[in-house]
């Protein structure tokens, strides 16, 4: 074995975020894990480094991580990072936290749920002295979805979001239009992001396991979005409206949302005027073409209104 496998060997067996030392931690403390915080946690040093390094992180860059659980993530990320924070909500793992980071002065944990924290404090707070911040996380699956998007409308100084979460999900967030994954949620992210899937993770690889497979997804976030729209707002309520019931043509979603029966024909002339057959599913309709639907669409309620 060269010294370098061995510096490998020596690091995976210290390393938290191995079965045998997860166990360990847990037995320690006595620590029963809570289903409703969607506890699962990860147990696999070869798909922590695939997190870590998917966040490029550099001495001066920072990281928020959310859920840090005994600090499996955290350890390698504070390797890496010349700053973390990272959010934890469940107050029992705040002492095995402070045990687990106390080599790493750089690393704090905050007791908070990233839901309710005000996140633009913190950043000011926290983060003036990075170069660039990310959050990385194993989010809890359950919230999954409402974390993703308070980040992102929030509109907060990040480069990457790396996170672990359901298979499905990832799909649903990384896909393209056409599928039965895309969806108002592929679009959210994708008007602000750049995705990629990392990596697919088995269930097995958790304590305790997940009823479902995970996924590593990284997030880049858009200098600019990538169509232009007059109003953000209005433009997603306009893809929500669309894919109100997947089934229905697009024709039918839009004319039940934003239109009376007497003037449900306008609809259709909005959407040809559009560059898009009324006949199409909302699955189908791209974001650019989503762009020009809902200026065309603002115009003419707009004109209604006098």
């Amino acid at each position: 074995m060269s010294k370098d496998q061995l510096r490998d060997a020596i690091q995976m067996e210290e390393a938290i975020g191995n079965p045998k030392r997860t166990n360990q931690v847990l037995k320690k403390h006595g620590l029963v894990l809570k289903k409703s915080l969607g506890q699962n946690f990860l147990t696999d040093v070869n798909i922590l480094r695939k997190i870590v390094s998917a966040a490029e992180l550099t001495k001066d860059k920072a990281v928020l991580e959310i859920g840090p659980g005994i600090g499996a993530l955290t350890q390698p990320l504070a390797k890496e990072a010349g700053k973390v924070v990272a959010l934890e909500i469940d107050q029992r793992l705040l002492p095995i936290l402070s045990e687990t980071l106390e080599p790493y002065p750089h690393a704090s944990v905050i007791h908070g749920d990233v839901l309710k924290q005000d996140l633009h404090a913190l950043f000011k707070e926290q983060f003036q002295d990075a170069s660039e911040v990310s959050v990385v996380a194993n989010l809890p699956y359950y919230i999954t979805t409402p974390i993703i998007m308070r980040l992102l409308e929030e509109k907060l100084p990040l480069e990457h979001i790396v996170v672990m979460t359901q298979k499905e999900v990832a799909e649903r967030m990384s896909a393209p239009p056409g599928g039965k994954d895309y969806g108002s949620l592929s679009i959210a992210v994708q008007y602000y992001c750049d995705t990629e899937i990392v990596t697919i993770v088995p269930r097995g690889v958790f304590v305790p396991p997940p009823n479902v497979d995970s996924a590593v997804i990284k997030l880049t976030l858009r200098g600019e979005p990538p169509v232009q729209v007059d109003d953000e707002a209005f433009f997603f309520e306009v893809v929500q409206a669309a894919f109100a019931q997947r089934r229905k043509t697009i024709y039918n979603n839009l004319g039940a949302r934003f239109f009376s029966k007497e003037n449900k024909k306008q609809a259709e002339i909005i959407l040809l005027e559009s560059g898009i057959d009324p006949s199409r599913r909302a699955e189908t309709v791209s974001i650019p073409e989503y762009a020009v639907l809902s200026r065309n669409l603002k115009k003419y309620l707009n004109e209604l209104k006098g």
